[in-house]
Order: structure tokens, then C-alpha cells, then sequence
């Protein structure tokens, strides 16, 4: 099985001990096939490597983003793109384009979230989602750890236990297991309309199962108590396929 765990020592030598205007994000494939991380900074701001780019199977990659930088990242499998940098992906498209360039992937995908510092708070926030769905297992974790610095993560292969009303299949086999939201799209799964806050959106019998198998990673949109991290570190290590 490909792993990067003998490239961190040298990585870390590498890097700069700390980041005086920001943070960085060390994106590992341990998976046994390329990927192509996605990423889209929100509410305007910059968006890194334009978006997207590829990632081979035990290749790593750093990148810098500035203080209070805010959004989200996930992998794409199964991606094929011209030299022109369009084509697609089976999961986490983003709209056929090898750079997002501002666009989110299309659901199911696994979504890390992070909002690195704010106006109000020092502090950084990060999860691993499961509201639009699974595609890959991925983590979330500080170098070095800290004070409140905890593991986001969803480390299991959900495709291989998605129920069969949630699987997405390509080829002949499970490659995304879909929100509930997204199978049944209804505001009672969705929690929007009446729904939308946490005293009417309760965790479905599809949030309850990847709750129990990832239990460090958002089940549903009001998961916030065990799911959301707090931090202040410098460096984070983003890993997908954590567990080969």
C-alpha cells in the first residue's frame, strides 16, 4: 500500500517552523490511485493552485493560504482532462473543469471545511463533512498538535456499507454514497424550510449509520458538538485515505 508517512520527517525539516501570516495545508494522498484535490475558497476569497489539480497516488503537496483564510477541499476520483484542462471526474466533479476556478464539487464528495481565523476570533475551525454525502476517506490534523487541537476525520470506506437507495455507481461499482438530502430531497432530510435549525433537524437513520461508523466527522447540518475542531496551529496535515 503507497504511503507518505517516510516523507514527513524530511517535509517538515523542510517547512518553516511557523507561518507568520497564515497557515499551511500539507495535502497527502495515501490512496492507491491519483486523485484530483479540489478546493474553493468562500465568501470571496482566494482560491489556491486555481482550484484543482492532480495528486498521484503517495505524492504530497503544500500549500500556503493567508490568515483567515475560510473553505473547503476534497478529492476527485476517477478524472480524465485534455491539455486544455477540461474532461471529468466520477465523484467531486467540478463542472468538468480541472481547475474549480470558484466552483464547488458536485455531491457526493467528502468535504473538509476550515475557517482560519476570523475578525472576531484567533481561533481556527475545521470539520470533515458528510452533508454532501462520501466519496473518499480524508482527515484533518495539526502538526504538532496544541491546546483543543483535535483529528476531523471520516477514515472508513462508507462506498462499501452505503445503503443501496444512497450508492452512486460507475462501471459496476460503488463510487459515492449520496446524503440523505441529496437521495430524498425533502426539507425534513435537507434541513431547510421549517427545518432549518436545530430544534426541528434531527439526525436521520442514514446521519445515525455514517455517524456511528465516523464519529469525527458531520453526520448532518447541526452536528456541530462533536464534529467541529478548535485549533491555532500553523501547519495541518489533510490526508486522503488516511487509513491504507
Amino acid at each position: 500500500m503507497p504511503t507518505s508517512s517516510f516523507l514527513f520527517p524530511l517535509l517538515f525539516l523542510l517547512a518553516p517552523i511557523s507561518i507568520t501570516n497564515g497557515a499551511q495545508l500539507i495535502l497527502v494522498n495515501n490512496c492507491n490511485e491519483s486523485i484530483w484535490p479540489g478546493i474553493l475558497g468562500t465568501a470571496g476569497l482566494a482560491t489556491p493552485q486555481s482550484g484543482g489539480f492532480h495528486l498521484g497516488s503517495g505524492q504530497e503537496l503544500v500549500l500556503d493560504v493567508p490568515e483567515k483564510w475560510s473553505g473547503r477541499i476534497w478529492g476527485r476520483q476517477g478524472c480524465q482532462f485534455d491539455n486544455d484542462g477540461k474532461g471529468n471526474c466520477e465523484t467531486g466533479d467540478c463542472f468538468g473543469q480541472l481547475h474549480c476556478q470558484g466552483k464547488g464539487g458536485v455531491p457526493p464528495a467528502t468535504v473538509v471545511e476550515m475557517t482560519l481565523g476570523s475578525s472576531t476570533s484567533p481561533l481556527h475551525f475545521y470539520d470533515v463533512s458528510l452533508v454532501d454525502g462520501f466519496n473518499l476517506p480524508v482527515s484533518m490534523k495539526p502538526v504538532g498538535g496544541g491546546i483543543g487541537c483535535g483529528v476531523a476525520s471520516c477514515e472508513v470506506d462508507l462506498n462499501v456499507c452505503c445503503p443501496s437507495a444512497l450508492e452512486v455507481r460507475r462501471g459496476g461499482r460503488v463510487v459515492g454514497c449520496k446524503s440523505a438530502c441529496l437521495a430524498m430531497q425533502s426539507a425534513k432530510y435537507c434541513c431547510t424550510g421549517s427545518y432549518a435549525n436545530p430544534n426541528t433537524c434531527k439526525p436521520t437513520l442514514f446521519a445515525h449509520l455514517f455517524k456511528a461508523i465516523c464519529p469525527k466527522a458531520y453526520s448532518y447540518a447541526f452536528d456541530d458538538s462533536s464534529s467541529l475542531n478548535k485549533c491555532r496551529a500553523s501547519r495541518y496535515v489533510i490526508t486522503f485515505c488516511p487509513a491504507q
